[in-house]
């Protein structure tokens, strides 16, 4: 059968599709929107990241797909009701890149309490702003609030236990007398006492049109003084104009953001120049291990699904 990937993958998982089916690999053909949808005219199988847009006008260039991956696990990229309606098996990486993410807002949250890692330069050039950098924050102590008590907020959450810190979680769908808040030593709290209480906010929800600006000015404002937000979930998630201003009147202690509503990120952005804030590309899931899981475990599901649907066929 034909296999399309039309962004990175990790060259073994590659290998192993090669094996045993017609797999066209090219990692920029997303960038390629006629050459993606010629590849797919006799495609049975796409796998695809985030930014691959799997909606009608790319399905309809695949009338025989049968099977979509996605090397992740969010998929507001893909119409899936689109791919229910025509029987492709739409299938992502669940769990396979969580302690990445986990450890990314970790990483994120002892950055921006403690402040101090942005002096290198200053201090390679002889200077020495100790007073400066001395009223740094330590983790430990700490109330770290998740907002979406799935796979990668509960990973999260035990790291930051593991380290000193008390954990408290929202999530719509988890009702509070459920038992994975006992067994996650997690307290469950509504969302305006999570945002209240918390010294670090993690969000981990998918954007839905209930999630479009969680985080808007008005939540901004109902944050503890000072505290720390860090957003691996979906762009569209915060109002990044309202982060912003919480950071310029320093509101807000400092944001981590990993995702954008607009991505890359528009020149003349309203974070730009912002202080106490870390940007990074859409990478918080990605690292050389997390890339080998997922590709992996895309590869196998998709191989599977293709035998599935030969035997049926």
């Amino acid at each position: 059968m034909r296999i399309v990937i039309s962004e990175f993958m990790d060259e073994a998982a590659v290998s192993r599709l090669s094996a045993a089916h017609d797999t066209l690999y090219d990692k920029d053909l997303v960038d390629r929107p006629r050459a993606l949808e010629g590849a797919l005219a006799a495609a049975d199988a796409l796998i695809v990241r985030n930014r691959t847009k799997v909606g009608r006008p790319l399905l309809a260039a695949a009338p025989l797909l049968k099977v979509v991956g996605r090397l992740g696990v969010g998929l507001d990229n893909i119409d899936v009701a689109a791919c229910e309606a025509r029987g492709i098996e739409v299938i992502p990486a669940t769990g396979a890149n969580a302690l990445a993410v986990a450890e990314y807002v970790i990483a994120a949250a002892m950055l921006l309490l403690r402040g101090a890692y942005a002096s290198t330069a200053a201090v390679a050039d002889g200077k020495w702003p100790r007073p400066a950098l001395s009223n740094g924050r330590e983790l430990g102590g700490k109330t770290l609030g998740i907002v979406g008590f799935g796979g990668i907020g509960r990973l999260a959450g035990r790291l930051g236990r593991a380290l000193g810190m008390r954990v408290i979680g929202f999530d719509a769908q988890i009702a509070p007398y459920e038992r994975v808040w006992s067994d996650e030593a997690t307290a469950a709290y509504g969302l305006d006492a999570l945002l209240a209480e918390a010294d670090v906010v993690t969000l981990h929800v998918p954007l839905i049109e209930a999630t479009r600006h969680l985080i808007d000015a008005a939540r901004l404002a109902q944050m503890k003084r000072g505290s720390i937000l860090i957003n691996t979930a979906r762009g569209g998630v915060v109002d990044e104009a309202a982060v912003a201003e919480a950071l310029r009147s320093h509101r807000l202690g400092g944001a981590a953001l990993d995702v954008f509503e607009q991505e890359p990120l528009s020149a003349g952005s309203p974070l730009a120049g912002c202080p106490n804030l870390l940007l990074t590309p859409h990478v918080a899931g990605v690292t050389a291990e997390s890339n080998t899981r997922v590709s992996a475990l895309i590869a196998e599901k998709v191989a599977e699904a293709l035998e599935r649907a030969g035997a049926a066929g």
